[in-house]
């Protein structure tokens, strides 16, 4: 199983910022020494004309050339330096990636990602580029040449933090299905309106929250079987946010470790029941302990790869979709 890493490049932040940045090379460093199967590449750098096709050229132009205005790096949490951009879009291109490896093979992995603050002319939250996004619109691009909705895409967002970037871009989108399971009180205080948004209280536990998430994924086929061809989506990205946990510093939901690997094994489950690809994104996690966020983030992934074997027969037998020429 391929996954992919932009974590070398480093945001010079200032002592004491909340971004947990070093969560993510130690995510890559357990992965390479634990996960035999997976292998890690260095994310490619996404294009301007691939960041264009969910932001406006504006606003990407902005963040190329360092002209950010002070108001617009407060509301990213991130101060403007060349790192940013390069580890923004490398993140991107990671998305992209995976994405494209998932539809090569059943299943791949950002290291990163999930990056869902961000709107078409701004970034939130911590997040400059709306990676799942691009990465959906380059692979529609890719897919059966000039019928880019051929290829139906979901977004399953199990973040802690409501997906309110990617809700507002792909609002008029119907190629792109927006489901976000969510803290009711939690960051952003704002919401945009997702096409299936389920709000949690403050506390939830497993049973409430995986009840909640087994409704969703209901309705989410529903919705396809809906759709003119009937069918599943052609591609699911799923943001597998560990800050849903009971220790997250940002969560304010109670998960247990159980239930977060209960919780990804139902969405790769209803995923290989109708043999959709999935492109992961590890998305947020800022536990007390940074450890354990990993720790958790560690899990995942080896729930993916177990996702990826099973894959396997059906990508020798050629049976998993791939873009026509």
């Amino acid at each position: 199983m391929q996954a992919f890493h932009s974590d070398q490049f480093v945001l010079p932040l200032p002592e004491g910022h909340r971004f947990p940045m070093v969560k993510y090379r130690l995510l890559r460093e357990r992965v390479a020494a634990e996960i035999a199967g997976i292998e890690i590449a260095e994310a490619p750098l996404a294009s301007l004309g691939e960041l264009e096709r969910a932001h406006t050229c504006g606003y990407v132009s902005a963040v190329v050339d360092g002209t950010l205005s002070p108001a617009q790096q407060r509301e990213i949490g991130f101060p403007w330096s060349t790192q940013m951009v390069e580890r923004s879009r490398r993140s991107v291109g990671a998305s992209v990636a995976a994405a494209r490896a998932a539809l090569a093979s059943g299943v791949s992995v950002n290291l990163a990602g999930g990056t869902h603050h961000a709107f078409a002319d701004r970034g939130s939250g911590f997040c400059v580029f709306n990676d799942v996004v691009v990465a959906a619109r380059v692979m529609q691009s890719e897919w059966r040449g000039s019928n880019p909705t051929a290829l139906r895409v979901a977004v399953v967002d199990l973040d802690v933090h409501q997906g309110n970037g990617t809700a507002a871009i792909c609002r008029d989108d119907p190629s792109i299905y927006t489901l976000s399971l969510h803290g009711e009180k939690n960051f952003p205080f704002r919401k945009e309106p997702s096409d299936l948004d389920v709000e949690l209280p403050d506390g939830c536990g497993d049973d409430v929250y995986l009840a909640a998430l087994d409704g969703a994924l209901d309705r989410l086929w529903q919705h396809h079987a809906g759709a003119p061809d009937g069918d599943a989506p052609g591609l699911i990205f799923f943001l597998a946010g560990a800050d849903p946990h009971e220790a997250d510093r940002l969560g304010r939901l109670k998960l247990t470790a159980a239930g977060l690997a209960e919780r990804d094994r139902r969405v790769f489950s209803a995923a290989w029941q109708r043999r959709v690809p999935v492109a992961v994104s590890m998305a947020g996690g800022y536990g007390r302990v940074i450890e354990d966020t990993v720790a958790l983030q560690v899990n995942t992934l080896r729930l993916a790869f177990e996702h990826w074997q099973r894959w396997a027969p059906a990508v020798h037998l050629g049976a998993v979709a791939s873009p026509s020429a």
